[in-house]
């Protein structure tokens, strides 16, 4: 039975990894030290004796008692909301974090697999983003925290893979959703969805004319352990490329919540991307991936979700 380390393992994609390598037959290591994370998450996983919750900042060295042999490194907030509030614990996760743990991987020679991001293209000049496009990114805006930590991981695992000669991956994530968000997390599916629920005004950002593509978390899962799997060593960006506006999807989210909310408009965030749509030709061509979940069927089950949860 191969051991598997999923540092952010209590997060919203995180949580959903650990679920996947429990059924595949893995042993989990799940770290986290719930700045994001959230332990009802995984505590489905409580009596199951193949799953170790080990609280831990990342950030601070660690030593594990026993081998393992792939490290998934999710640690890190994700959202504009949790990197506004934690920009130097979000850059610290992303330099710090990102070495220590490679540290582990490279101790046990286990392979290593990188949760980066589509915000390392930034405002992109290129659409779609394939990953031979090097960005558009502010260092210094508020945003910067979030990419460039992403941008210093991804540089730090490929020199691990030149100098150690570590068996390293890197998945860039573009937008996903699916249950386990948090509700006040900031984007726009979990905001739109309780505030559709509620029926209370869906705010859009700028005039909502700014495009995000979206794929269900279990279809990036799978991407991300065929990733794992291969023997991919440049990144790879995961995401649907079925794009839409954001006006488009508030409204749709109102016809599948049945609500009575109104689209209400303030400004724009500083750095927001305006175009947002994965080239999954890479993927679909060494991974054999592509998304299978639609749109609809998606936040079905997302909205389910939030019904059952929302305050």
């Amino acid at each position: 039975m191969k051991t598997v380390l999923v540092t952010g393992g209590a997060g919203f994609i995180g949580s959903h990894l650990c679920d996947f390598c429990l059924k595949s037959g893995y042993r989990v290591l799940c770290l986290d030290n719930f700045i994001t994370g959230q332990r009802v998450n995984v505590e489905h996983h409580d009596d199951d004796r193949n799953f170790t919750l080990i609280e831990h900042n990342i950030t601070l060295p660690i030593h594990l008692k026993e081998h393992v042999d792939i490290v998934l490194h999710f640690a890190s907030p994700a959202s504009p909301v949790d990197y506004l509030n934690f920009p130097i614990q979000t850059l610290k996760v992303g330099s710090l974090g990102t070495h220590n743990a490679l540290g582990v991987a490279k101790a046990n020679n286990a392979v290593f697999l990188l949760a980066s991001t589509s915000e390392v293209y930034g405002d992109p000049l290129v659409h779609p983003q394939t990953e031979e496009y090097w960005g558009n990114v502010n260092p210094i805006g508020p945003r910067g925290v979030y990419d460039e930590a992403k941008r210093f991981a991804e540089a730090i695992t490929m020199a691990y893979h030149r100098v150690h000669k570590l068996d390293t991956k890197i998945v860039r994530i573009f937008n996903t959703y699916g249950p386990r968000m948090r509700l006040h997390d900031g984007r726009a599916i979990p905001n739109f969805i309780a505030q559709a629920l509620r029926n209370e005004s869906i705010t859009i950002y700028g005039n909502g004319s700014q495009t995000r593509s979206f794929c269900y978390v279990s279809d990036l899962v799978d991407g991300i352990l065929r990733l794992a799997n291969s023997d991919q060593h440049d990144p790879v960006n995961i995401g649907n490329p079925c794009e839409m506006t954001l006006c488009e999807l508030a409204e749709f989210i109102k016809k599948l919540t049945l609500s009575k909310s109104k689209l209400v408009y303030k400004p724009l965030p500083k750095d927001d991307p305006r175009q947002r749509q994965p080239d999954i030709s890479r993927a679909k061509d060494k991974l054999r991936w592509q998304p299978k979940i639609g749109l609809e069927e998606g936040l079905a089950a997302t909205i389910e979700y939030f019904k059952n949860n929302i305050k």
